[in-house]
């Protein structure tokens, strides 16, 4: 196989020189712009991005010979997988290469909130002591409903099997295997019902958009924290600010914003981010939960070995 391939992401090396080795010459633009790649993409036969272009249809039209786009990592709402079709364009992601970080993320976060490790820790710095203020809350016995059980989602699971906890799962798809240590749900209801705690690893797609809004959030039983390590519009953050002062929700872990990054943010999604990320109760990170050393990798052989496998 041959021709141009554009790099418009961090990859590891295993993915370029493999594609070098299969005969490819490459674009490496890791900070290319939409228009840039407008430009580029006339003469290519593969593209690799993240989430920095997007795969509409002007520019699979600029891009006459384009065979295959590949993914880094979960989320493919950034192309046009339809018209792509139409196209005859193969797409594909990598979500196996950076579910095991995305599982670790959620249960660091997690853990952190419940033991109080970042608040108490700030104090410590700020030269507090405080024991009592800062007493925290185990995992075992609690109750998780995790809605997505795909790759993120069940690896989370098999994260949180070692702290005896009841883990409930919810998917719309009826082809899921579940692990004995998995209640599956069939309805969304059973979740509502017990859990008390929620996390996410759903795709951005219609079903999705905004599914904790309000009626979900006092659909819950009991108060209940928040994880989102998915993607930052399935949570429709007035809905997030009205659970947090209801006292419906008790804790938020966030690792994706409505909008991003906070240069992009519009006037009053900063003013919600100013307003809940200051609260003990919080913790967001910067959309890092997958972004690990290891994750780079194993994100790039996986994309590398579809290609070949494609060829």
């Amino acid at each position: 196989m041959s021709g141009k391939v554009l790099i418009a992401a961090p990859v590891h090396d295993v993915l370029t020189s493999g594609l070098v080795q299969q005969g490819y010459e490459l674009i490496v633009r890791e900070k290319i712009t939409q228009q840039e790649a407008l430009s580029l993409v006339a003469d290519c036969v593969g593209i690799v991005t993240s989430t920095r272009l997007l795969i509409d249809k002007e520019l699979l039209d600029a891009a006459p010979v384009l065979q295959w786009v590949g993914r880094m990592g979960s989320g493919m709402e950034i192309i046009d997988r339809e018209y792509a079709s139409v196209k005859g364009v193969s797409c594909f992601s990598s979500p196996e290469g950076n579910r095991n970080a995305v599982a670790e993320h959620a249960l660091g976060m997690l853990l952190s909130l419940n033991k109080r490790i970042i608040k108490s820790n700030t104090e410590v710095k700020e030269g507090r002591w405080l024991r009592n203020e800062n007493r925290g809350t185990e995992l075992e016995g609690k109750t998780v409903g995790i809605i997505g059980f795909g790759n993120t989602g069940s690896s989370f699971a098999k994260k949180l099997m070692g702290f005896d906890m009841r883990i409930l799962a919810y998917d719309i798809d009826p082809s899921i295997d579940y692990p004995e240590y998995v209640k599956r749900c069939l309805k969304i209801e059973n979740i509502f019902e017990e859990a008390d705690i929620i996390s996410f690893h759903v795709p951005l797609q219609k079903d999705c958009f905004h599914y904790l809004d309000k009626g979900f959030v006092d659909s819950m039983k009991k108060p209940f924290i928040l994880v989102n390590t998915s993607r930052g519009k399935v949570v429709d953050t007035e809905a997030l600010f009205y659970g947090l002062n209801s006292g419906k929700i008790s804790g938020v872990c966030l690792d994706v914003w409505e909008e991003e990054p906070i240069s992009a943010m519009s006037e009053k999604l900063l003013g919600y981010l100013q307003k809940i990320s200051v609260l003990p109760q919080v913790i967001i990170t910067p959309h890092i939960a997958g972004y690990s050393h290891e994750s780079l990798y194993k994100m790039s052989k996986v994309l590398l070995d579809r290609i070949v496998i494609m060829q």
